[in-house]
């Protein structure tokens, strides 16, 4: 049961690690100060919970 808990471990970080890549790119292409700010609460759950703090 070890090594199945171990994999999914390994595809949910490779989840969190694909939806911040995709959020950062969007921070970098949009231009409207509003749009950021959001992008960058939004990202801040997810840039957390990869580094493994809470």
């Amino acid at each position: 049961m070890g090594i199945l808990m171990t994999i999914i471990t390994v595809i949910y970080y490779l989840l969190i690690a694909a939806v911040c890549l995709i959020l950062i790119t969007n921070l970098i292409r949009e231009r409207k100060w509003e749009k950021e700010i959001l992008y960058i609460v939004v990202l801040m759950p997810f840039l957390l919970r990869l580094l493994r703090l809470k």
